[in-house]
């Protein structure tokens, strides 16, 4: 029992590591979209993407090599399964941010709607916070600070729907918005996906205290069916 409880906690500190390289790669692409900046440079996404991708893979295998091992059951195998959950939750967080810092170069040079900047702003600060919140409720087995996170995401849907409306009737008004508002569609759409796996995680915080999934549908704002890629992005 004692050698499953340091193996999940070795796993847990992989899990960390792979946060504060999420931290980096997610959250500085997303400011830097609706703030106008350049963001990170191109070689130093790629390079973040690389090692949270190489976290990812190293927490998997020692989570198998773990369940292989040791057998661990109840709280130590959801502790172990709920690690290898956030860790692909991580992971799709880090690309995510990636393809959003692909659209921060396209964005320069464009007008600037001021209320759609700060919309965008508003949405991404809600999203940061949640993805903060989660965490931490992860590390600390927070029950309700994760149900918070998980009632939270209808609030970020909604945003994301009225975000989409307004870029919707600036295209409609100037054919020449066109290109800055479908690059800011796709920030939008990246961020609130952030929002959702961030509400992934609530839920494996969920299953980890509780030992089941949670049985009640989960609250969702968002009305847009925009894809978040297409295909050579």
């Amino acid at each position: 029992m004692r050698a499953s409880v340091s193996a999940s906690r070795r796993i847990r500190s992989a899990i960390f590591r792979i946060t504060a390289a999420r931290s980096i790669g997610a959250m500085a692409p997303q400011a830097g979209c609706a703030r106008r900046a350049a963001g990170l440079h191109g070689e130093l996404r790629a390079a973040l993407d690389v090692e949270i991708d190489r976290l990812q893979h190293d927490i998997e295998d020692r989570a198998v090599l773990t369940i292989a091992r040791r057998q661990p059951m109840a709280v130590d195998l959801r502790e172990i399964v709920g690690a290898m959950r956030v860790a692909t939750d991580l992971e799709r967080i880090g690309d995510l941010a990636k393809n959003m810092g692909k659209r921060v170069s396209a964005l320069e040079n464009d007008f600037q709607p001021l209320k759609l900047i700060r919309g965008l702003e508003h949405m991404t600060d809600l999203v940061q916070s949640q993805v903060k919140s989660v965490l931490d409720a992860y590390a600390a087995h927070d029950l309700p600070a994760a149900m918070a996170v998980w009632k939270g995401d209808e609030e970020i849907d909604a945003i994301c729907t009225s975000l989409f409306r307004e870029l919707l009737t600036y295209m409609m008004e100037d054919p020449r918005n066109i290109s800055f508002c479908i690059h800011l569609m796709f920030c939008a759409k990246n961020i609130e996906r952030i929002g959702d796996h961030a509400t992934n995680i609530a839920e494996t915080v969920f299953y980890m205290i509780e030992g089941q999934q949670i049985l009640d549908k989960r609250p969702k704002g968002d009305m847009t069916t925009f894809a978040t890629t297409v295909p050579g992005n």
